[in-house]
């Protein structure tokens, strides 16, 4: 049975994500930062996958906590099959560079680029030994061609980044049968985060030239595409999906 580690998916775009990954028979390890009661929440709603399911609460901004993720992970379950970083804080309040502050910055440096780099070094010589791994990591619309995105500076930064980390990456483990690519969300907000795809086709969407919100759902299905055994061939790729939405520039 194939494993997978998915930081921060007891929320959000996270939510669909682990249950799409369990509804197609994989083991899941989700880490998540602080909500216990989501947690016992989703314990009983996905009470029918307990004996492949596991909850471990990390930090992803903390190296120390990401590596207690991944060996209870790999204790569980013997192997890790799939990385899922879905954890990546976010600053929504409009700032300018100069008016962030040092713990602004580095949280987001952190938590969106540094805390793959602390994964990949304990995940991948796990994956090498199997002959086998998916990596996926998380950017937005236009990082493949590292846009100026204003008041998103910090994270446009690390996201651009981690761009060409996972590229990287790519390419040095290919020869292990690992892959690496990002998926990309479009303008997905507040309860669209966790909806399916069927919920979002009932509330029509006219800033999405589509016509309805992407959802948890959506990247979701992105994500199981990128993680199949026949899949290979797929790696160091930027994937958005976005419904057509141009996110980086709605604020200009």
């Amino acid at each position: 049975m194939r494993h997978a580690l998915i930081t921060a998916g007891t929320k959000g775009l996270g939510v669909q994500v682990t249950e799409s990954l369990l509804l197609k028979g994989y083991s899941v390890t989700v880490t998540f930062r602080s909500d216990k009661e989501t947690v016992e929440m989703l314990r009983k709603r996905w009470f029918s996958y307990a004996d492949r399911l596991q909850f471990i609460q990390a930090d992803v901004t903390k190296k120390e906590d990401i590596y207690k993720a991944v060996d209870a992970a790999f204790t569980k379950f013997k192997r890790i099959d799939l990385l899922i970083n879905n954890a990546g804080p976010y600053v929504f309040e409009r700032k300018k560079l100069v008016d962030y502050e040092e713990d602004d910055w580095y949280n987001m440096i952190e938590g969106n680029l540094s805390a793959v780099y602390h994964l990949l070094k304990k995940v991948v010589p796990i994956m090498r030994e199997q002959k086998f791994g998916r990596i996926i990591t998380y950017g937005f619309q236009g990082a493949n061609s590292a846009p100026g995105w204003i008041y998103r500076s910090a994270y446009a930064a690390a996201k651009v980044g981690l761009v060409s980390l996972m590229k990287t990456v790519s390419i040095e483990e290919a020869e292990y049968g690992i892959t690496a690519n990002m998926v990309c969300p479009g303008n997905i907000l507040g309860e669209m985060k966790e909806a399916t795809i069927k919920e979002a086709r009932q509330h029509p969407d006219s800033e999405t030239p589509i016509g309805r919100s992407g959802t948890g759902e959506d990247i979701a299905r992105s994500i199981l595409f990128l993680c199949e055994e026949d899949a290979d061939m797929v790696t160091g790729t930027v994937l958005e999906v976005t419904g057509g939405v141009d996110v980086i520039h709605r604020y200009r």
